[in-house]
């Protein structure tokens, strides 16, 4: 373990629960499998996966007081579900405190919402978070199967579950869910369109 994945993993453990610790460090290994399979960098995958979940404990008040601080920028949704902010705090650390580049700081931000700009990092940091070991939900095997086979059919349906608990628990769905379903399936679409002619 070199000395930047120490200082996180030191952080997270001071920070989160146990169980979101464990959780972290489940998408810490899913993210560099992943990355492996994918031919992406692992080491960047495993920091960006351990690190992704750091903001996620906060307190209201901290909450409040880093974003008036750091002038963070929350859209209307996020103002109203302060689940979803953890992600831009936990980006925006990961630039400040451990110096991230831009791919690592943007797969930390859209970990939770996706975004249809996300490269192929930020898709495997998304798709860890919600397969990842500790995971247990209806249809989790499917989906870590197929972020093999297809990892954007494989967001898409995460999506579309994670829209159906939203819808279900009275919760608003980000836009940036939608948008990036709706740009998947339009790709996905496009090749399948592709094919047939």
């Amino acid at each position: 373990m070199d000395n930047l994945e120490e200082q996180i993993n030191k952080d997270i453990k001071e920070r989160l629960t146990e169980h979101r610790y464990n959780h972290s460090i489940g998408v810490m290994k899913k993210a560099e499998e992943l990355a492996k399979f994918y031919g992406l960098d692992s080491k960047k995958a495993r920091l960006i996966g351990l690190v992704h979940d750091i903001a996620k404990q906060m307190k209201p008040l901290e909450i409040k007081e880093y974003i008036s601080k750091y002038n963070l920028e929350l859209d209307d949704i996020e103002k109203s579900n302060t689940e979803l902010i953890h992600a831009k705090i936990g980006a925006d650390i990961s630039k400040r405190k451990y110096n991230f580049d831009d791919q690592m700081v943007n797969a930390v931000k859209y970990h939770t919402t996706g975004h249809p700009n996300m490269d192929m990092m930020a898709k495997v940091i998304f798709i860890a978070d919600k397969i990842e070991e500790n995971r247990d939900y209806e249809g989790v095997e499917e989906k870590r199967q197929l972020a093999y086979l297809n990892i954007d059919k494989a967001i898409i349906e995460t999506i579309d579950y994670t829209t159906k608990d939203s819808i279900n628990r009275g919760k608003m769905i980000h836009t940036d869910s939608i948008d990036t379903r709706n740009h998947l399936l339009e790709k996905i679409n496009y090749k399948t369109k592709l094919t047939k002619i």
